[in-house]
This record gives C-alpha cells, structure tokens and sequence, in this order.
C-alpha cells in the first residue's frame, strides 16, 4: 500500500538510524508546509536508542547502555528498538484541525482500534498520555505518543511495542512513569508480526484521519 485517503503511506525495512530519520522526517515537514509533497505516515523500526522529550528528566536516565538523543517531541524519556513499530505522522493540521489535544487523542484511539483488531483491550488512561493495556490484571503501557507540532505541522508520532526486547527499557523510567510496566502483543500472547500489526494500523486509519476535523485555534 503507498496511498491512504491522499497519504503517502511509507513502509521502510529494516532498521533506519534515528538521526537519518529525523532528517528525513524534517525534510518532509518542510515540503508539506510549502505545498510541495503530500502528507506522510512513515512506519519503521529504529537501532536501540534511547530517546528524550522535552520534559525529560535526567534522574530518568537510569543505564544509558544505548546511546541517548534529546528531541523536539513531547514527553520524556523512551526506548526505540527493533520489534517496535515506529509511526512518524507529517500532518498538516492546517486543513485538518488546529487542535493537539484532539490531534493526540486521536491518534491514541487509532491505535486502540487498530489493537482491537488483534485481540488486544486497550485504553486512554486520565492524565497519562500512551496506550495501555493489561498484562496479568496490571496497567502496562503498550504504546507511546510523542509529538511536535511546527506550524500546525505535525512531526513525529508513536511507538507500539509489538515484540521489542522488554528488557531494554530498563535502562530508563519510561515516559517518567516508575510505577507502570511496559508490555507489547508478544508479550500478550498476540502476536510478534510487525505485517499483521501494519494491516491493522491501515484498515483503522481512515477513521483516525476522519477524527482530526476539529476546530479551535490552539497555538502550537
């Protein structure tokens, strides 16, 4: 699939240094804004690095064992890796809606529903941005939301774990949230197969992409 509702829809092999990332995902940005390139939704899968949001707090950094990278995006500290579907979202909210808050919210139900495809329950949980799930009866995170919003165009995006080596994230306290685990479809008996997990993510996007017409002009 290259092509979903005017998006290019991009599916890169393999494992993309997060610093050409970055760069390509900045480039695109760029282009969107200035009306030369469509929308993009970029899925790839990241060398382990461990990654800090603007609210990163070095007391989170517990084993820096990968190497570390500050970012633009919202959020705190998190772990990339292979196993992990990385989803880079370049947006323009500009004819979509001028509203993060509805801009996250709906990316955390395209998620949901796109779990829901697997056999996963997840949910929103208040004050705790992500997706979560329940792994053995406990709250754990399956999915992390990290956003930049340049010009009312969006830039980087989530993270699901679909079958990462969970013990990496141990090097830090991911998203600053000490007291919750992480889990990932693997974990949860659904599955290790980034394809299957694609395919859910495409049947679900048109309705994510219907969800972004909102209306308040929130400065971003």
């Amino acid at each position: 699939m290259t092509e979903i509702d005017g998006i290019e829809w991009r599916v890169t092999p393999g494992l993309t240094p997060y610093d050409e990332a970055l760069a390509t995902m900045e480039a695109r940005a760029a282009a969107v804004l200035a009306g030369e390139a469509r929308e993009l939704i970029w899925l790839l899968e990241h060398p382990p690095v461990y990654t800090g949001g603007t609210s990163a707090d070095a007391r989170d950094l517990i084993d820096p064992r990968f190497p570390v990278i500050a970012t633009g995006r919202g959020g705190k500290y998190t772990y990339h890796g292979p196993g992990q579907r990385i989803v880079y979202l370049v947006l323009d909210l500009n004819r979509r809606g001028r509203d993060v808050r509805c801009f996250v919210h709906a990316v955390e139900n395209w998620v949901i529903a796109a779990l829901r495809e697997l056999g996963v329950a997840a949910f929103q949980a208040d004050g705790r941005v992500g997706i979560w799930t329940r792994d053995g009866g406990e709250e754990a995170k399956i999915g992390a939301i990290g956003v930049r919003v340049r010009r009312w165009i969006t830039l980087h995006g989530l993270a699901v774990n679909v079958d990462p080596d969970l013990s990496h994230f141990n090097g830090i306290v991911p998203c600053g949230l000490a007291e919750y685990p992480v889990t990932s479809l693997a974990a949860l008996g659904q599955g290790d197969d980034l394809a299957t997990f694609d395919a859910a993510l495409a049947l679900s996007a048109p309705s994510f992409l219907g969800t972004l017409s909102c209306n308040a002009e929130n400065e971003a």
